[in-house]
């Protein structure tokens, strides 16, 4: 077992962030529907999180190959879908830390990750109560990631029930897949 590390916020994120999707729009420049996002809870000013930048590109289904491809010539590892499809996952290199994916437009994945971040950037009491699951589930003695990940599932779906942009079916998908 591996312990789960949860700061407080940073606004270092958002530079570390800009930094790292300079380079990002830089390789995917003959990408014509490539957009880099900053997700997860780095991208959501006064949560706490793991010191961990997420990093979605997002590419319409035509162009996963490009942005793999382009992502390649930038020094990234594609590294499959690792079992969620529309994702491809990557190994960063170089600091910061940083999980970086090509996303494809539209799936629940990618739909999922911004409506949290949206959600959190403008509710105050969902970010609070979201926070303090992550600095109690941190906190346990021995904590992995998949219960760490399943923790956090019960509010996740308070924050993706309020951002309405998701039907009840889609909502049990996701918290299926959050459960492990």
């Amino acid at each position: 077992m591996s312990t789960i590390e949860v700061v407080a916020w940073s606004p270092g994120w958002a530079a570390q962030f800009e930094d790292v999707a300079a380079v990002l729009r830089a390789a995917l420049a003959g990408v014509a529907s490539a957009s880099v996002e900053h997700v997860g809870s780095t991208s959501v000013p006064g949560l706490a999180a793991k010191p961990i930048l997420d990093i979605d590109v997002i590419v319409e289904a035509g162009d996963v190959d490009a942005a793999i491809t382009a992502l390649g010539t930038a020094g990234y590892v594609h590294r499959g879908d690792l079992g969620v499809p529309g994702r491809e996952a990557f190994h960063a290199p170089g600091p910061p830390r940083r999980h970086v994916y090509v996303c494809t437009a539209g799936t629940t994945h990618v739909r999922n990750h911004l409506a949290v971040r949206d959600v959190l950037r403008s509710r105050d009491d969902l970010r609070e109560a979201y926070a303090a699951v992550k600095l109690a589930l941190a906190a346990e003695p021995g904590m992995d990631i998949d219960t760490y990940v399943a923790g956090k599932s019960a509010v996740l779906q308070q924050v993706l029930a309020v951002s309405g942009a998701f039907d009840p079916v889609e909502l049990d998908a996701i918290r299926r897949l959050n459960a492990g």
